[in-house]
């Protein structure tokens, strides 16, 4: 019998891709907290990969976020490649067939976003540096300092709608 139940927490935003026939693939990491402590009395967790495919995936993208505490049940699946160098790579995952959310949504809606604040924050930062590059290169700090404000704001508007789902 090969049945896996675990709870744990996203360490990041659940990946969707499409196969070319069209079905969803989501796939993430979930941190599973360890039932004992260790020898500093310090609790670890395990980092469980998963797979979860079609509406499943497509639902499960959209209803969590990092942070989210889920419950996966699957089963264990391990699988290999050839990875470029001619090697062959062994996979070990989790092969979702239900979940459970476990928070509220008010709770994954909060994390929706903050995690689009950080993101909106780390392209800001990005456009600023950009900016001053150009403004190194061309030596005309003045005028791209005008110009500064504008960018960066239209660079914005796009992530804000890039990043809404």
């Amino acid at each position: 019998m090969n049945h896996v139940s675990l709870i744990g927490r996203l360490t990041k935003e659940p990946e969707i891709k499409y196969t070319t026939s069209g079905a969803a693939v989501a796939s993430g990491t979930i941190a599973v907290n360890r039932d004992f402590t260790n020898a500093n009395g310090e609790r670890e967790s395990d980092f469980i990969n998963f797979v979860i495919w079609r509406k499943a995936a497509e639902n499960f993208v959209n209803m969590t976020a990092k942070g989210s505490q889920v419950g996966l049940e699957g089963s264990w699946q391990t699988r290999s490649y050839e990875n470029q160098q001619g090697q062959r790579v062994y996979v070990s995952e989790l092969v979702v067939s239900n979940f459970t959310l476990v928070e509220t949504k008010e709770q994954t809606e909060q994390r929706k976003g903050q995690s689009a604040q950080q993101s909106n924050a780390k392209v800001n930062q990005h456009n600023k540096a950009t900016v001053g590059s150009i403004a190194r290169q061309h030596k005309t700090t003045s005028m791209v300092s005008k110009h500064h404000s504008k960018v960066v704001s239209r660079l914005m508007i796009c992530t804000v709608k890039t990043y809404r789902r």
